[in-house]
């Protein structure tokens, strides 16, 4: 499922409902296995939400550091198209939406979308 993130303050997000569950999650919102298919961040909880998000980017970044290794030298670069997506990449977007919306005193909300 495709979501749609909006806000007055900025143009709108696109996030595949998979990608967007664990920063909904990070930023404070609990739901079952699926994302519910319509939500809000009010202006009060964008500060709490973006601090989630930061955290568990953190947390990702951590977990995922590269180890001090003598041999990464030797092996060969990974292409582009064959890197992984990091959570920070894919934070980002929403990350910076929610920030320009806490200085513009605007809500993010959320739906469910079923096509580009």
């Amino acid at each position: 499922m495709l979501i749609k993130f909006h806000s007055k303050a900025v143009a709108e997000v696109l996030m595949l409902s998979q990608n967007a569950a664990p920063l909904l999650r990070a930023a404070g919102k609990s739901f079952g296995d699926t994302v519910p298919e319509r939500g809000v961040f009010t202006r009060e909880q964008l500060q709490s939400a973006i601090d989630g998000i930061e955290a568990a980017v953190a947390a990702d970044e951590r977990a995922h550091a590269p180890q001090d290794d003598d041999d990464d030298h030797d092996k060969a670069p990974v292409h582009p198209m064959a890197q992984t997506v990091e959570l920070h990449q894919r934070a980002y977007p929403l990350l910076d939406m929610m920030r320009r919306s806490l200085a513009e005193g605007a809500d993010v909300t959320w739906e469910a979308t079923k096509g580009w």
